[in-house]
């Protein structure tokens, strides 16, 4: 069976996963602050790590990346949902967004002084439009606005991830930014 962890879980608990966040009101299965290195796990103990919106919140990303590295399995995957930069502080208590060049940190060939100490080699990476649908209803989105928008995010991030490099240099504002990109990661040790 693999071992799952659900990185600052929130609402979002995942059956099958240890989920573990700050908020007690969550009702996480741990209750920690990410901020707080190390967590409460053994080196190599995840097949799968997931943080869905957690690293924007964080004090170092790089620092908590290397912690992730280290309760990853060697080979295990990390599945990272962040905001892209072109709409990353949209929320108040965001301090970092991401882009396309993230995944360059974790290559040893990088320069010297950008490779962050720890591999991971890159398995998949995509922008999506407009990633929060959930929430639309919340602030007066009708149900036939919301499905066109689906539609049209469908299409946008299409034409988007045929080349994720130019859309996040040249077109990506002309489309009002993009709410995430994620990346798949291979852990490397």
């Amino acid at each position: 069976m693999l071992s799952k962890l659900n990185l600052g879980c929130g609402e979002e608990k995942k059956a099958g996963y240890i989920n573990i966040d700050i908020r007690p009101l969550t009702k996480p299965d741990i209750l920690h602050d990410l901020n707080k290195i190390p967590y409460p796990f053994l080196d190599n103990t995840f097949d799968i790590v997931e943080a869905n919106h957690v690293l924007e919140h964080l004090n170092n990303v790089f620092l908590v990346m290397k912690e992730i590295n280290r309760i990853l399995k060697p080979g295990g995957r990390l599945i990272l949902k962040v905001p892209h930069f072109s709409r990353g502080f949209t929320h108040a208590e965001h301090f970092h967004s991401f882009d396309v060049t993230f995944p360059l940190y974790f290559n040893e060939k990088f320069t010297k002084i950008g490779f962050s100490g720890v591999k991971f080699d890159l398995k998949e990476m995509k922008l999506q439009w407009l990633a929060f649908f959930h929430l639309m209803p919340s602030i007066g989105y009708g149900k036939l606005t919301i499905l066109l928008l689906k539609g049209l995010s469908k299409v946008v991030s299409f034409l988007a991830n045929l080349d994720p490099y130019f859309c996040s240099r040249i077109w990506c504002y002309w489309v009002g930014g993009f709410d995430q990109i994620e990346f798949q990661f291979i852990c490397v040790k």
